[in-house]
């Protein structure tokens, strides 16, 4: 079974959820959309207070490359544009839509096509258009990876289906339900970066994932499209981890997949884009998996973006009386809140509630010198050389360290018997690095 070296393996926590086909959210009376919800460079509004604007609207853009456009999830008008509250707890410049009737949707764009009848560059551009970004939680803009520089060659698109992270089912309800729509934005994906391969990864705790995929190349008798099943182990769906496991190709350190000929997108990027190019349809919803121990009716729902997180849950049969944590995306590298009233963006994969039983104060102990930090680190660091520097804010020792390789999944913190905070140290010294060569 192909895997990768290191990892963990932690609890799947999916019985609830895994079998519950996606249904539809009930559309919101009322939206916040941030205007930062790509890595890169945040949009600007393109709209003022008091306009009408329809569904799929474009409503900001950026004229910078790594960036993606925000577009109305629902018809309605413009009341507010002011700094509001995330799901991060930082205040982001939003823009604030009260639904409103009688609005028409949004003209889409005309002469849609499949994917076979369109060449590279206008599929980057429907993509960029669409305002599609990966879906997976990175957030980085999908037309910037499909665009690789021409020294890069691309042979291998690599579709992720691992899902690796405890409670999300998203992307296993999407593979099962949507196994078409995967293919074809897998296709366009391969056409874009002129890769002739396509391998989808999917961990073997989901057979009928596997098997629904493998149905969908046979009937619609694909070439070259590959189906791998890979170990179920923690963080499986991590890029560097897939390419490691599926090709054996190991991404050098500061480098990105395509300096190994490879990009990996998510299952709910590739259903986006095949949406936008047989549509026109803009990123305006997500599905998001609803779980925990503190809230009443689990579910996969596809959510408008920008519904508060309040409204969804209450979709969810709201919360049970000892619900104590709510977190955005999954328990690994999910983002505690602090509030019920931040609104789903297009990294929101889940959210998770806990009740009081699932939660604990944790004390921060000393290192024991134990190792298996190290040996769990999937990326092949010293997390515990790395936090004794970012303690004693030697930020130097830290880069010598490769800090920067950190993919942030949690193996470390989850494995330390003294429960250092390991993910938060090297989150700060990142962010000092990153000041430091901004500065200089």
């Amino acid at each position: 079974m192909k895997t990768f070296p290191r990892g963990i393996h932690t609890g799947h926590k999916k019985e609830a959820t895994q079998s519950l086909p996606i249904r539809k959210a009930a559309l919101p009376k009322r939206v916040v959309l941030p205007l930062q919800q790509n890595l890169g460079v945040p949009a600007e509004a393109i709209v003022k207070v008091g306009d009408v604007v329809a569904e799929g609207q474009k409503i900001a853009d950026s004229a910078k490359f790594v960036s993606a456009p925000i577009h109305a999830p629902i018809a309605g008008k413009v009341i507010r544009i002011e700094k509001l509250l995330t799901a991060a707890g930082v205040l982001v410049m939003s823009i604030v839509i009260e639904a409103a009737e009688d609005v028409p949707a949004a003209s889409p764009a005309k002469n849609r096509r499949s994917w076979k009848d369109l060449d590279r560059d206008a599929i980057r551009k429907a993509v960029r258009e669409a305002g599609i970004v990966g879906l997976g939680g990175a957030t980085f803009p999908t037309h910037v990876k499909l665009s690789p520089p021409s020294e890069k060659k691309i042979d291998a698109v690599i579709i992720n289906g691992c899902e690796c992270e405890p409670y999300l089912t998203v992307d296993h309800r999407l593979m099962l339900e949507r196994p078409g729509d995967i293919l074809s934005g897998a296709g366009a994906i391969a056409r874009a970066v002129g890769a002739e391969r396509i391998i989808l990864g999917i961990e073997n705790n989901k057979p009928d994932a596997i098997e629904a995929l493998t149905a969908e190349v046979s009937k619609e008798g694909l070439s070259g499209v590959e189906i791998v099943s890979l170990k179920t182990k923690y963080p499986q769906g991590g890029e560097k981890m897939l390419i490691k496991a599926i090709l054996g190709r190991e991404v050098p350190s500061g480098g990105l997949p395509m300096d190994v000929g490879v990009v990996v997108h998510n299952v709910g990027t590739a259903v986006a884009i095949a949406e936008a190019l047989e549509s026109g349809k803009p990123l305006i919803e997500r599905v998001v998996t609803i779980a925990g121990s503190g809230v009443r009716e689990p579910n996969n729902l596809l959510v408008r973006i920008g519904t508060s997180f309040a409204e969804v849950i209450e979709q969810c049969g709201g919360l049970t009386e000892d619900a104590a944590k709510i977190i955005m995306g999954g328990p690994m590298t999910g983002t505690a809140v602090s509030s019920m009233e931040v609104p789903v963006v297009k990294a929101t994969s889940s959210i998770l509630v806990l009740a009081k039983k699932d939660v604990g104060e944790i004390a921060e102990g000393d290192c024991i010198r134990c190792g298996r930090c190290i040996k769990a680190c999937p990326v092949g660091l010293m997390p515990n050389y790395l936090a004794n520097f970012a303690k004693l804010k030697d930020w130097e020792r830290m880069e010598e360290y490769h800090v920067a390789d950190c993919i942030e999944c949690g193996c470390c913190a989850y494995i330390c018997p003294a429960r250092i905070f390991l993910v938060q140290h090297f989150k700060v010294a990142k962010r000092e690095l990153q000041l430091r060569k901004a500065v200089c």
